[in-house]
């Protein structure tokens, strides 16, 4: 079989990395896998798993050039002639309607977010699969796009378990990373992901100040790059930082983060927005390393509260830190129950259970 996904980029997030994921696990299964961006960090490695990259702008929200780029697709799409095409981003979603329009070439959605209720949005619902990658996103496509029950499956993000294992670790990094950050005898608080106002860092930030007052070894990890048009928000976190006299450490982004993971004590999601899946929840708690998260989004469908991590409403960073506390007693077998839950396999084995149902 022949699969063709499309989405804006291959840059960092995890919508980029499922893409690559599943484009290289299609490939050990002998499908066919081509993927359509504009290009990015990830292209290579997508490359070196074996699937074609076919370099083209589908991520511009240019109207003016809609027309050239539905014809440069087209003809594309002609070219590559695939049985599915899965689409993972609205503008390569309308892309795709108007060039698939005397094609006919079957297409899967991938809804990955709570997008604005919109015309604009409901592209994503108008496929002939719908897959949502939490029961919280297929409740909200069933109510505000009366979207068909039939056509829509629930497929979580799949955790890669041979990089997010317990037993695969880099000890070396991370003896190397305690050392640089002065994290050896540490209680280690982290917060993964790339710095901005969704995350709500702030209330991660005076959690782990409040924590601190009651263990006085507690340090704070924010891990994630920061944009250009971050910057100003960054630095309104390092001033609190600095007035709260609270240790918390920004270390940039890394691809070590199975070992971020691993070296942290709790793992920390203060986000504002809802979490589509939740996927740093799921690789964390494959770690073995409990969670605390906003009470909202894909999440519920992960944590089990009093035994691998809670459950905190947005902004309350007293019940944040209260929680990290309480966190510091849980012991669980979070390998075994990601792997039964949400590990990549299933992922990808439902996938294509959706592709083969469809496929011409």
């Amino acid at each position: 079989m022949n699969i063709v996904q499309i989405l804006p980029e291959l840059n960092e997030g995890g919508v980029e990395r499922g893409t690559v994921e599943l484009a290289r696990e299609l490939v050990k299964k002998g499908f066919k896998s081509i993927v359509i961006s504009h290009g990015g960090k990830l292209a290579k490695q997508l490359e070196k798993d074996g699937s074609l990259h076919v370099d083209m702008d589908v991520c511009s929200k240019n109207p003016l050039s809609i027309f050239g780029r539905v014809s440069a697709l087209k003809a594309t799409l002609k070219k590559l002639n695939p049985d599915v095409i899965h689409v993972r981003s609205r503008i390569p979603a309308w892309l795709t309607y108007f060039a698939n329009k005397n094609l006919n070439i079957p297409i899967v959605s991938t809804v990955h977010g709570f997008n604005s209720v919109s015309f604009y949005s409901k592209i994503m619902t108008k496929a002939d699969e719908i897959i949502c990658v939490s029961g919280a996103i297929k409740e909200y496509i069933k109510e505000h796009y009366n979207s068909e029950e039939k056509k829509i499956t629930v497929i979580p993000r799949g955790i890669d378990l041979n990089k997010f294992n317990p037993e695969n670790i880099d000890e070396d990094f991370i003896s190397n990373f305690k050392n640089k950050h002065d994290l050896n005898d540490k209680f280690i608080i982290s917060s993964v992901g790339r710095i901005t106002q969704l995350k709500d860092l702030e209330t991660f930030i005076k959690a782990t100040s409040i924590v601190q007052k009651k263990l006085p070894n507690t340090i704070g990890l924010i891990v994630g790059g920061v944009r250009a048009d971050k910057e100003k928000y960054f630095q309104s976190l390092k001033d609190l930082i600095k007035s709260l006299h609270v240790e918390v450490i920004f270390t940039g982004s890394t691809h070590n983060v199975t070992e971020i993971y691993a070296l942290s004590n709790v793992v920390v999601s203060t986000s504002k927005k809802p979490e589509s899946f939740g996927r740093s929840v799921a690789e964390a708690i494959a770690l073995n390393t409990p969670v605390i998260a906003t009470n909202h989004g894909g999440v519920l469908d992960i944590i089990q509260e009093n035994r691998n991590g809670y459950f905190v409403e947005i902004g309350d960073e007293k019940e944040f830190a209260n929680k990290i506390i309480r966190a510091k007693n849980l012991s669980f077998d979070g390998f075994n129950y990601i792997k039964e839950n949400f590990s990549l396999k299933q992922m990808v084995e439902k996938t294509i259970k959706v592709y083969e149902k469809i496929a011409k």
